[in-house]
């Protein structure tokens, strides 16, 4: 073989077809929305790597059960996490560049000793400018340190999809996921590490089902029936193997798969690429979900535009999925 550079023996150009595409370079440049994540916790150093790999806007989501001081909550506590992210959102802003709006809604993670009086002052919190999304909220199938019944639960979830439709605001969902790992568990006390939640302070599930993390998203659909909430104003943020097929099926709804912490969750870009593979890019978003109480990566889906390319999504339905359609549900100026 004749080399056709000036080098002793052959490159591995002498021994590679020519290069069918070129590289893509605009992803590069390619702005992005996070859909789901609580930037307001995370250190200035995180909220700058956002910028710095493109991030155009954001939800933070305030209503974060991790943060509050006693379990279970009050409704201070939960205001509380409110107004923090009220507070923060402005110099954010000015820091960072990005649009930063705010989902604010009543998690079922934990109890939640006064929920109607959370209800109550919600109402006046939808009115703000800065606040584009009901949220995180949806049935859980398990709580943290006290257990709460799926009624109770549910009749909570309804009452704020009411709310979000009353405001015409979509609602962000928290929906479990059911990830495969492995069959060992650390060592009692130990954690887990990269998350600073107890997790041996779990409560055993209230949902008695086969697949309870399912059956959940199944609950919080009969609630968005009963609210008379459009399918096109849910966001069902932490998407999965488990329930994309019942999500895409039979609803209208949007997914968002969360990539910021794989490790805990096992959701990946791949995940993502193959749900645009089978349904296509319209109802489709990534977020991270970053937060100060587990390891996560604010690079995450910046990380999962190129990786979508390179498992063979088209650059269009890339843009649609980071971009075009969080724009379109929460609002965002183009």
């Amino acid at each position: 073989m004749t080399s056709t550079h000036p080098t002793k023996r052959p490159t591995d150009a002498a021994y590679l077809e020519e290069r069918a595409d070129e590289p893509p370079t605009d992803l590069l440049n390619l702005p992005w929305i996070d859909v789901h994540n609580h930037a307001h916790t995370l250190s200035w150093g995180d909220r700058e790597r956002y910028a710095l790999s493109g991030c155009e806007a954001m939800v933070m989501v305030a209503s974060g059960y991790h943060w509050t001081p006693y379990k279970p909550v009050r409704t201070k506590d939960v205001r509380f996490l409110w107004d923090d992210a009220i507070n923060r959102r402005g110099a954010i802003e000015r820091d960072h560049f990005f649009e930063a709006r705010l989902g604010l809604g009543i998690h079922t993670g934990v109890r939640i000793e006064d929920p109607e009086a959370a209800l109550e002052s919600m109402d006046e919190y939808c009115e703000l400018d800065e606040v584009v999304a009901v949220g995180e909220t949806g049935v859980t199938p398990s709580q943290h340190v006290s257990a709460w019944g799926v009624d109770e639960q549910r009749a909570l979830v309804q009452a704020q999809m009411e709310l979000a439709d009353d405001h015409g605001l979509p609602v962000i969902l928290h929906t479990p996921n059911r990830s495969a790992g492995s069959d060992r568990s650390y060592r009692r006390g130990a954690g887990i590490p990269g998350y600073e939640k107890n997790a041996e302070l779990g409560q055993d599930p209230v949902i008695d089902a086969e697949n309870p993390a399912l059956e959940a998203v199944k609950y919080d659909v009969e609630a968005m029936r009963a609210a008379g909430l459009d399918d096109e104003r849910v966001v069902a943020s932490h998407a999965d193997r488990n329930n994309t097929a019942y999500l895409m099926e039979e609803t209208d709804c949007y997914l968002s798969y969360t990539i910021g912490h794989s490790w805990l969750i096992g959701v990946t870009a791949a995940d993502v690429a193959d749900a645009i593979d089978e349904y296509g890019p319209d109802r489709i978003m990534i977020d991270t979900d970053c937060a100060n109480v587990l390891r996560t990566d604010p690079f995450a889906l910046k990380r999962a535009i190129l990786e979508l390319y390179r498992y063979g999504i088209e650059k269009e339905a890339i843009r649609t999925v980071v971009l075009e359609n969080p724009r379109e549900v929460f609002d965002f100026e183009r």
